[in-house]
């Protein structure tokens, strides 16, 4: 008895100088692969609170087929969740069964959102499983609520999303912030997934530099516990009409080597919105890129460096590799357009167009060429807006040169 007094009194002690140092494995606070998810997610939130006010870190210690975890938990401010991963594009595997593991919540909950974070948190290295999704019946997609989102009832300032990867997520992570509340300074980097919603990404109301950066979506990502979705599944998430990635009501976003695969649209640029978008790819799309725009002040985006492959939809006519509306400017720069069919999926092989351009927009492009569209021209401008064209080539190979 003396002994497992003196046992436990260490345990305890050495419990206590790892908090006072600022880090903690999961599981030496009860986190563990054989508890139920409720047990699981109310020892987390513990050291979770327990941890806000030290700011620290929670070790995902890896474990054999990651642990069971119920939805709803809140990571507190200036609280890291650490996990031993980078992004696993094509999956962990399991050596005697189908499934992911290591630094991994396996979620079951179709109620609650499984992690909202507040202001300086950081979450690495960690990946989110839901073995109940479907992957081969578009009937049986089950609507989870968002991965990971912003607190809803403060701002939210400084958040680090890295390294983390999505299997069978509907919606990976969503920071929509609504008024009066506004999200700043969030990072998303090296993020990997396939939403069966077709939003990975939702950024709207953050007003200081978000950044999306070696972001990869991708029907694709649990190949190697062999759960690659069907191309009715496919097909369902592009029927959805979605954008992998949304932008709204944003100052001077930044986006960098962004891949989408799969999805009725690549970006969705909104009305409220400026910034950058370089070194990215959109294939087996229906639009690429949708820019919208609401004043001449402010509303407009540099784009350059990237290949959309557009070539899914319900009509050719609906097929647009780049879709400009509104008013504001847009700068597009080395962007090439290429189309044909995919046998992972339904396309029609082909677009309607390389730009529809509404509303009284300005456009500037450079050295873009056009390929696999159907129009009689690529370019296809409104009467109100003004387009110029410089050192590009049309699906002939011949130089297209557009001056207003």
């Amino acid at each position: 008895m003396k002994r497992i007094i003196i046992s436990l009194l260490f345990t305890l002690s050495s419990f206590h100088l790892l908090l006072a140092q600022g880090w903690l494995s999961v599981q030496s606070v009860g986190v563990l692969p054989s508890n139920t998810p409720r047990e699981n997610r109310q020892h987390l939130q513990d050291a979770i609170d327990k941890m806000s006010s030290l700011g620290g870190v929670l070790y995902v210690e890896p474990a054999e087929g990651g642990y069971p975890m119920e939805g709803g938990l809140v990571l507190r401010r200036n609280v890291t969740l650490l996990g031993a991963h980078g992004p696993t594009g094509r999956g962990t595997a399991l050596p005697d069964r189908s499934g992911p593991t290591g630094s991994l919540f396996v979620i079951t909950d179709r109620e609650h959102p499984f992690l909202t974070v507040e202001s300086a948190t950081q979450v690495k290295g960690i990946q989110f499983y839901y073995p109940e999704q479907t992957w081969q019946n578009a009937d049986s997609i089950i609507a989870y609520p968002p991965t990971i989102r912003a607190a809803q009832d403060q701002r939210v300032l400084g958040v680090t999303l890295s390294c983390l990867s999505f299997y069978g997520e509907y919606m990976a992570m969503d920071f929509r912030a609504k008024a009066p509340y506004y999200v700043e300074q969030t990072l998303f980097e090296h993020c990997y997934g396939y939403p069966l919603s077709g939003e990975f990404i939702a950024i709207n109301r953050c007003y200081d530099v978000p950044r999306i950066l070696h972001c990869h979506v991708n029907p694709a990502n649990m190949r190697e516990f062999k759960r690659e979705f069907k191309p009715s599944v496919i097909d369902a998430v592009v029927r959805k009409k979605a954008y992998s990635y949304w932008i709204d009501y944003t100052d001077n976003a930044v986006l960098m080597d962004i891949f989408t695969f799969g999805n009725y649209g690549g970006i969705f640029l909104g009305n409220e919105s400026y910034g950058q978008l370089t070194s990215f790819n959109f294939d087996c799309v229906c639009i690429g890129i949708h820019k919208l725009g609401i004043n001449w002040k402010n509303r407009n985006w540099q784009i350059a460096q990237g290949s959309i492959i557009a070539n899914v939809g319900e009509r050719i006519e609906d097929i647009h590799p780049i879709l400009i509306e509104g008013i504001g400017h847009t700068s597009i720069s080395n962007v090439e357009c290429f189309s044909g069919n995919n046998p992972v999926l339904t396309t029609l092989g082909a677009s309607w167009d390389y730009m529809t351009v509404r509303g009284e927009a300005t456009v500037f492009l450079t050295g873009c060429r056009m390929q696999g569209y159907k129009a009689d021209t690529p370019i296809n401008v409104a009467p109100g807006a003004k387009l110029r064209a410089v050192g590009c080539f049309d699906k002939d190979n011949k130089l297209l040169e557009i001056a207003p």
